[in-house]
């Protein structure tokens, strides 16, 4: 399984936020998408989910193409948004039910592989409970358990942490690691930079709407001259207008 966006160019009107962005994921790994308010990261997200349409560029899994086959291309991911999207007319049972409606998934089968994770997140006796009224961070729990019961070949996730407990941020991690270790790929946002370099196989920083630096740590020091310094400083580095060698 490979992820690629080709010469992608897009946002919001006629004025592009992004401009001719490249890259290609691979099975397997946690990318890290990291880059400034405003670098293009939740743009670049939207056009890969198909909320935006490009105005120009090619984006495929599995060499589906979005634009010759948007609902098989859709189902081949999963994602969690930065802010939940909460139904307030559902109770959480309700919500996993219509996730698993829309990647053609029985109930008892997503039940099933909901139990393990409501379980992690300490949610399984709320299954009835309208979660409209939960916390940020139970309603971001919510998010994770819908994205973890399908499993697509790709995951997006937009800041993850925001809101979670520190026990559900080391859950949500492993649940990251797990799947990785399945063969799926992560591309996850956050401005958490320790974590991420902790976790991620790869860096893909963005900086005014262009990829400016994309690879490993080691590639990241040999691009930026930075030899033995952190993600952080490398991040810095680069969206401070610091050159690539």
């Amino acid at each position: 399984m490979t992820v690629k966006i080709e010469h992608l160019t897009g946002g919001y009107g006629k004025r592009p936020v992004i401009k001719n962005i490249n890259f290609e994921l691979a099975q397997g790994e946690i990318v890290g998408l990291i880059g400034l308010n405003g670098a293009g990261k939740s743009t670049t997200i939207k056009h890969m989910l198909g909320l935006l349409t490009p105005m120009e560029g090619e984006m495929t899994i599995s060499d589906i193409n979005i634009k010759q086959d948007v609902e098989t291309y859709r189902r081949k991911l999963s994602y969690i948004p930065e802010s939940p999207v909460i139904y307030e007319e559902l109770t959480l049972q309700e919500h996993i039910y219509m996730t698993a409606m829309a990647y053609n998934i029985s109930k008892e089968a997503a039940m099933e592989k909901a139990q393990p994770l409501l379980k992690t997140f300490r949610l399984e006796d709320k299954l009835d409970i309208f979660p409209s009224h939960f916390s940020k961070g139970m309603k971001q729990k919510v998010m994770i358990i819908c994205a973890f019961i399908v499993d697509p070949e790709l995951y997006i996730i937009d800041e993850p942490f925001l809101g979670l407990d520190p026990l559900g941020i080391q859950s949500m991690l492993d649940l990251m690691v797990e799947k990785k270790d399945e063969g799926r790929t992560v591309l996850m946002s956050t401005h958490i930079l320790a974590t991420a370099e902790r976790y991620c196989d790869r860096f893909l920083i963005m900086d005014e709407g262009q990829i400016v630096a994309f690879g490993n740590l080691d590639e990241l020091r040999a691009q930026t001259g930075l030899e033995g310094k952190t993600l952080d400083e490398i991040y810095i580095h680069v969206t401070q207008g610091g050159q690539q060698t």
